[in-house]
């Protein structure tokens, strides 16, 4: 129920921290899980603060030394608990603690169950898919680093992939690699190498250690962070055997940091003996190619037309000379049987010719009109008659008695 107040009726701070106070203590016992970090022992009572495992919040617990004890030596700075506490408003203070009845480690089988039950949220929502993961780049110019100050992994990651392309330049972003913060400073460190433009590549990288080491790199706050970059990552956490959820998320897996490097930048010797292998390959086909055609042109050369044109001129030259002289000899035989065939013809017609028959003392008579007479029968007194002989005509007129 809200408070009704006023500038002229306002309500005092006890009455304002006792509703507080009141309102707090309805919650009543609870179970709280979280991680222990500023633990102090003082005297009788132990003082802590439980921080949040995937948001950066933090309470304040307070708790008799018996109960700290109870919990056994695995409570202590950066172990991962539950606590069975009361939510409490110190009134006089104005502040907010949980007061702790019970505290219990949480054991590794739990840790794993709980990872193994995040692994398959995420891996429901698709933030592990296949589908989404980039390939990384052939040759990075710059190269984004995330690991511990001064740590083996860093100079792992340093020292091969300069050992294979010397030219290969870092970003190196040093940040806890275990513990409360870890997470957190390594999201921001994400963060500030994935808005830089010339980083092309991330890497992640911590050495071995055991699952409670590792867990920071489970953290769900942190799987999303590298679902959502736009840079390529790659995770090198710990051994071959080790498989934090950063693993799934990220593009690229790597075994180990020095396996990372070496998937992350190519080695120049490789690469030097790869391009004199296509080198060398494409100097072989080019030769080939080379030598197919000089064989080729030669072969052309070698033909009766190119290597003797002149030979081949008269080849043909002698062709039509042959032709030429072949339609000379048909042609002289054709008029030889035509001028045989026109010679027979004329002895026919001379033969038969009635200028023949005059040439033998005979004579033709006709009337003017040039038409022949055949019987004497066909004349009438005083016809003008034309006799014509061989060579000669004359004419005659005819008279009584037939005579002439």
């Amino acid at each position: 129920m809200a408070l009704e107040t006023s500038p002229e009726s306002p309500t005092p701070v006890r009455t304002v921290l006792q509703l507080v106070g009141g309102w707090i203590s309805k919650l009543g016992r609870i179970w709280v899980e979280g991680q222990i970090t500023e633990l102090n022992r003082r005297a009788g009572t132990v003082y802590f603060t439980l921080r949040d495992p995937v948001a950066n919040v933090s309470v304040r617990v307070v708790c008799p030394r018996a109960v700290c004890d109870a919990g056994g030596p695995a409570v202590v700075d950066g172990a991962r608990v539950v606590v069975h506490a009361k939510p409490d408003f110190y009134i006089n203070r104005g502040s907010f603690a949980l007061s702790a009845f019970e505290i219990r480690p949480v054991g590794v089988g739990e840790l794993l169950a709980r990872l193994e039950r995040l692994k398959q949220l995420l891996a429901a929502e698709g933030v592990f898919s296949a589908e989404r993961k980039r390939p990384l780049p052939f040759l990075p110019g710059t190269v984004g680093l995330i690991c511990g100050r001064d740590s083996a992994a860093e100079r792992d990651v340093l020292e091969n992939a300069r050992r294979r392309w010397p030219a290969v330049r870092f970003k190196v972003e040093n940040t806890a690699v275990q513990g409360t913060y870890a997470a957190g400073e390594v999201i921001d460190a994400l963060g500030r190498l994935d808005a830089d433009k010339d980083v092309e590549v991330i890497i992640i990288a911590r050495g071995g250690g055991s699952l409670e080491d590792l867990l920071a790199f489970s953290d769900e706050a942190l799987v999303r962070a590298v679902a959502a970059a736009r840079t390529p990552v790659v995770s090198a956490i710990g051994h071959e055997q080790d498989t934090p959820l950063l693993d799934y998320v990220a593009d690229v897996r790597a075994s180990t940091p020095t396996d990372a490097a070496k998937k992350t930048v190519p080695d120049v010797r490789e690469q030097l003996t790869l391009v004199r292998q296509l080198r060398d390959r494409g100097r072989r086909c080019l030769s080939g190619r080379v030598e197919r055609e000089v064989q080729w042109l030669a072969g052309v050369r070698s033909r009766p037309a190119l290597a003797d044109p002149v030979r081949e001129v008269e080849r043909q030259e002698e062709g039509v000379t042959t032709l030429r002289d072949r339609a000379r000899r048909c042609l002289a035989s054709a008029l030889d049987r035509a001028a045989d065939d026109l010679s027979h013809t004329r002895g026919r017609l001379v033969a038969l010719s009635p200028a023949a028959t005059l040439q033998r003392g005979y004579a033709v008579v006709q009337r003017p009109d040039e038409s022949v007479v055949a019987a004497a029968a066909d004349v009438s007194k005083g016809d003008e008659l034309l006799i014509r002989f061989h060579d000669d005509r004359i004419t005659v007129r005819a008279e009584d008695g037939g005579t002439v």
